[in-house]
């Protein structure tokens, strides 16, 4: 059985303002399991003290220590380095930078910043890029679910976009990442070989813990899951399933962990 679970958290526990039907009741199940949780998001159009009211608005009983987000490893790096952080997120994302030492060299740091994708700010960052500061990109996912219930543009598009203008190849801190899951699993004392992930994107949860070396992958028809998506990405999820709930109850029969 697995030791560690790792979970999306939008689209897998909650949707918009409600939870998924059994997501409360399977994150305690991990628990009474003796499992260790870890929520992994990739949300960067708020800040994880949003991302943590939220969960707990909505029932669930998540630490901090628990949630992982890619600013958290962004900002290590900008204070690891000594550069400035130029930012192209969303506004109410920039509050997670505000700490960060100014006066060292640029580097560009690119989210999902709605809005702000704007003309104008894609190239003053494309202008730095050119001039060689580095290339810091938050998340890469291709789409989101919406509030509306369609898809939209994350910013994958817009990462892509600056990439493609300037060659300048960026640094990557979410999934799918393969450091940003290992160290979600290091966390709990556990190696990757005794965790899994139960994600609603076959490509930037699924395949991605999968190739960082987790046991299981469970893609969940559920947040942005659309039909074949488990046929579409490598490595293939362990199985797709309905819910968050049903993925739990796969883990818990497992002894293949």
């Amino acid at each position: 059985m697995a030791q560690t679970v790792l979970l999306d958290v939008s689209g897998v526990l909650y949707q918009g303002s409600r939870v998924i039907p059994g997501a409360v009741q399977a994150l305690s199940r991990l628990r009474a399991a003796g499992c260790q949780v870890r929520c992994l998001t990739n949300s960067t159009r708020q800040p994880k003290r949003r991302i943590m009211g939220k969960l707990r608005e909505l029932g669930f009983d998540i630490q901090p220590e628990e949630v992982f987000t890619p600013v958290a490893a962004a900002l290590a790096w900008l204070d690891r380095t000594g550069h400035s952080p130029h930012l192209l997120v969303h506004p109410a994302l920039e509050e997670e930078f505000r700490a960060c030492k100014g006066g060292g060299p640029p580097a560009v740091v690119v989210g999902d910043a709605g809005l702000a994708f704007s003309y104008e700010n894609m190239n003053r960052a494309f202008r730095l890029l050119l001039e060689g500061a580095p290339f810091l990109a938050l998340a890469d996912n291709r789409v989101f679910l919406d509030e509306d219930g369609q898809l939209s543009l994350d910013a994958g598009p817009f990462i892509k976009a600056l990439e493609f203008a300037s060659a300048a190849t960026p640094r990557l801190f979410g999934k799918p990442d393969p450091e940003f899951f290992r160290a979600a699993v290091a966390s709990t004392g556990c190696p990757p070989q005794r965790a899994a992930m139960i994600g609603d994107d076959a490509e930037s949860d699924v395949a991605g813990a999968l190739a960082a070396g987790l046991a299981a992958g469970y893609l969940v028809r559920t947040g942005k899951y659309r039909e074949g998506d488990e046929t579409r990405h490598d490595p293939a999820p362990t199985a797709a399933v309905a819910d968050v709930l049903e993925a739990v109850d796969h883990l818990l029969t497992q002894n293949s962990l």
